[in-house]
């Protein structure tokens, strides 16, 4: 429908300049043509032409001033379809998808056939997953362009997404008739696309034939291969899937899955069997590592050591530095560590004496001096995992004195005192390792993160200030860059020094890049309908879908959460106040040092002020240069996130849900998910949301020993509740909780689940802990429980003691200061090495300013959970 106040023809010639100008970006002609029209009486309140001037002003960043015109335009002609796609464009740009469509759908009421309108409706119908309305749109376009590819293979895929096969595939059948057979790219990446949707319909006979019918028309014969292994395994048709699979490893005899499809193919299941195709492969393919590394899973005994042995001699030869991680997953079997400890040990004697592998072969020829270096590296690495540091400390010494410029040396030793607990040790072996070469990217990476793991936070970021762009504060530059890692690793260091704003700062720092990966793939649903990319589409709308269950977010949302548990069971105190009450009783003397302290700490807060105004002027010069020549803005701008604020926000808890709800959706099979979400909902007292939380975890590991206090903490709050208690939710709760407690009292589950677990430390730091909720007059006892390190206890681990450590001094167990200084003691005796358990007399204090020292317990606080994320890794 036409504009209910059109341009005479002249003012229409203007306004058809405006869009081109629009489209070329020469945002300023634009406004000069914009001028001309509205300086006209008569067309003054032009509502299109106001609507065009708001785009207009948005791109060159002067949103407020855009949207009052676009709303007076619309106003001016409310039947106008330009200025509802116009205000929508304006929604759009500042991601108000849902508002942006309700613009565009009253645009259509105008207009309904408009195909720009449809398109953008389409790409935030897709982008918001309504796939519903996505099938819609995408038929009116097929309808108004029924020759065009792109209006078939977007209507197909609509019903592919919803799950509708037989529609997808009518549909694209019904295209591909009307194409010529043709060899190129695109029409092969359709086809692969088809058999894709055919695949998933559940039809694998007619896929393989489909794939057969049209084998010459796909470019692609990797994926065609792959798919047709694939499809005569599913089939049981095993011979043609091993003559697929073998053709396959002919081709790439580096990947292991084509090797784990061939036994599969072959129906072996005796590991004898399984070794000896290995074997085959390793003599037909002799460079090549699966068919040597892969035998070393299912071989046992004899032939393991056998095996072994010839794969550790020429990695030590040659000089591998991943050895050990490689062969890290036989680890899990005792008898073949025990096995790979003799044949290292036998490697050291011998290459000490007579500078071989083995005493006994007089013939070999001498190994190169390097191979003791590296089997040293290796048996270093090799008791760390297995949790000796000594002898881990004096293997990587002794290879250190070989040769003291290798840099793997100085990392592993690093790395050897992380996992003893000592952060601050580990960090100085690391900065040495980085000294000797200021140049390596990955060395300079890996200080940085043990330097925020011994809260070393400013240190860190000068380091990564090393490799990242000048005239910008790294810290800044790496949120650019959204490394999640640098920000997690200071999230939980902000944590453990008690800085909870800051923690939080960086927490929303991650949680705003999975959105912003969430807004990129907007770029995408036109790039890969018009490039054909149909399979790897498909892929990225599913990753999309799931990608906050990545481990990145659950890490920095656990963070989160944890510190808004803490903010709302401990809310900052208002520091204005106290120091209003504590002077009135201070003596002259002491007031006037008291003045003294806050005058300089107002001088300091003035020059960081000042610093912080200098770099705000800074970026936003930066941002200046980087957006002129009139290119469009980016994103709008979000709300500056500054933790003093984050610190004192009035709904923690609520706070803590925003960050939990992905992770109920994308994180259910994580019992942590659970947990979290019971301590969320126990002190906002929701009963059926406790419920529900409980039941989800019971599901997943009824054993589980934070469930079991949670449970007896539910329990205990029913019966405290219960009158209360709606008459509709006591019967829920009486319903769904009887099949859990069995009619057992809380106190009496608490000491069945203590007798079932009484081997673990962390079972019964659990119970310990409900005992004294329960009674707090059995004080006494449940301290002797918690703190009696037994050898009958299997789980006597740095990481447990420290949460013990952790609970003692975080009130769990009332006030118990004489006990908590036994227990230390106890454990530095066990734990040498570990700063949590230091003296106060020998404890390392933290470099950074405010921080505690290594035994404080701002330092210990979630160190347990750090050392159980990161102990025996390779990072």
């Amino acid at each position: 429908m036409p504009s209910s106040n059109p341009l005479p023809p002249k003012e229409n010639a203007l306004f058809k300049r405006i869009l081109k100008c629009y489209e070329q970006k020469q945002y300023k002609n634009g406004l000069k043509f914009a001028k001309q029209i509205l300086s006209n009486p008569k067309f003054t309140e032009h509502g299109e032409t106001l609507a065009m001037k708001g785009l207009t002003l948005n791109c060159l960043g002067r949103k407020e001033e855009a949207y009052d015109c676009v709303r007076k335009g619309l106003r001016n002609d409310l039947r106008s379809h330009v200025c509802w796609h116009v205000y929508g464009l304006l929604q759009r740009s500042d991601k108000k998808y849902d508002e942006a469509i309700k613009c565009y759908r009253n645009a259509l009421k105008w207009e309904k056939d408009n195909i720009q309108i449809l398109r953008d409706l389409s790409l935030l119908q897709i982008q918001m997953r309504d796939l519903e309305g996505y099938r819609d749109t995408r038929y009116q376009l097929l309808m108004l362009r029924p020759t065009q590819r792109v209006s078939w293979i977007g209507y197909a895929m609509s019903f592919h997404l919803l799950e509708d096969y037989t529609n997808a595939l009518a549909i694209l059948n019904d295209f591909l008739d009307q194409q010529k057979a043709s060899y190129d790219y695109e029409h092969s990446e359709l086809l692969l696309y088809q058999n894709m949707v055919i695949r998933e319909s559940g039809d694998i006979d007619f896929a393989l034939k489909h794939l057969d019918k049209n084998e010459s028309q796909i470019v692609d014969r990797l994926a065609v291969e792959e798919t047709l292994g694939e499809l005569y395994l599913k089939l049981k048709k095993y011979d043609n899937a091993v003559g697929f699979y073998t053709c396959l490893i002919n081709r790439n005899p580096e990947n292991t899955i084509y090797y784990k499809k061939l036994i599969e193919a072959k129906q072996i299941t005796k590991a004898e069997d399984i070794v000896n195709m290995y074997l085959e492969f390793e003599e037909m393919y002799p460079r090549s590592i699966p068919p040597r590394r892969l035998p070393l899973n299912y071989a046992t005994g004899h032939t393991f050591r056998e095996l072994v042995d010839k794969y550790l001699r020429r990695d030590f030869h040659k000089g591998v530095p991943p050895l050990f991680v490689d062969l890290r997953s036989l680890y899990s079997n005792a008898d073949k560590v025990k096995i790979i400890e003799s044949l290292l040990l036998q490697y050291v004697e011998a290459l000490k004496h007579v500078g071989k592998f083995s005493v006994e072969e007089d013939d070999a020829p001498k190994e190169p001096a390097s191979a003791l270096l590296w089997v040293y590296y290796y048996l270093a690495q090799h008791y760390d995992h297995l949790g000796n540091t000594d002898k881990a400390l004096s293997y990587i010494d002794a290879a250190i004195e070989h040769t003291p410029t290798l840099i793997e040396l100085f990392v592993v030793k690093g790395r050897i005192y992380k996992h003893a607990g000592d952060a601050s040790e580990a960090f100085r072996w690391l900065d040495e390792a980085q000294a000797l070469d200021t140049a390596d990217r990955y060395i300079n990476s890996k200080c940085a993160k043990y330097m925020l793991r011994a809260n070393m936070i400013k240190e860190a970021e000068e380091t990564c200030a090393k490799f990242t762009r000048e005239g910008v504060s790294a810290m800044e530059n790496l949120n650019e860059m959204q490394c999640m890692w640098f920000q997690t690793e200071c999230a939980l260091a902000y944590q453990r020094l008690e800085k909870w704003g800051e923690s939080l700062k960086k927490c929303h720092e991650v949680d705003r890049h999975f959105s912003e990966i969430i807004e990129d793939q907007f770029d995408f649903h036109t790039y890969c309908m018009r490039k054909m990319t149909l399979r790897s589409y498909v892929g990225l709308l599913r990753l999309e879908d799931v990608l906050r269950g990545h481990p990145f977010y659950f890490k920095a949302a656990r963070c989160a959460i944890e510190v808004y548990l803490h903010l709302h069971d401990k809310p900052p105190k208002d520091e204005c106040a106290e120091q209003e009450l504590s002077t009135e009783n201070l003596a002259p003397s002491e007031l006037k040092k008291l003045r003294n302290k806050l005058r300089k700490a107002r001088r300091k807060a003035e020059v960081e002020s000042a610093q912080a105004a200098q770099a705000q002027v800074k970026r936003e010069q930066h941002n200046k240069s980087r957006n002129q020549g009139d290119v469009e803005p980016d994103a709008p701008q979000l709300d500056e996130l500054i933790p003093d604020k984050l610190a004192k926000v009035e709904d923690p808890l609520e706070q803590a849900i925003k960050f939990l709800k992905p992770l109920q959706t994308l994180a259910a099979k994580q019992i942590e998910t659970h947990l979290m979400a019971f301590e969320i909902y126990y002190r906002k007292e929701k009963t059926l949301l406790m419920l529900q939380s409980i039941k989800r975890a019971y599901r997943l590991n009824r054993e589980h020993c934070k469930l079991h206090s949670c449970l007896i903490r539910f329990h205990e709050y029913i019966g405290r509740t219960r009158e209360s208690m709606p008459a509709a939710v006591r019967d829920v709760v009486d319903k769904e909780v009887r099949p859990i407690i069995d009619g057992r009292s809380p106190r009496d589950l608490n000491e069945s689940f203590l007798k079932k677990k009484s081997s673990y430390l962390e079972a019964i730091l659990e119970c310990a802990k409900m005992q004294y909720h329960l009674d707090k007059s059995a004080q006494a006892s449940a301290l002797n429980l918690v703190t009696g390190i037994s050898d009958e206890l299997t789980d006597v681990t740095i990481q447990n003691c420290t949460r013990v450590l952790q609970s003692l001094r975080g009130g769990d167990f009332g006030s118990c200061e004489n006990v908590i200084e036994e227990y230390v003691k106890k454990c530095h005796g066990r734990f040498q090495y570990a700063s949590a358990f230091k003296p106060p007399s020998t404890a390392v204090l933290s470099p950074v300013s405010g921080g505690g020292g290594a035994g404080s317990p701002c330092e210990n606080n979630h160190i347990g959970n750090e050392l159980k994320d990161n102990c025996h890794s390779s990072n």
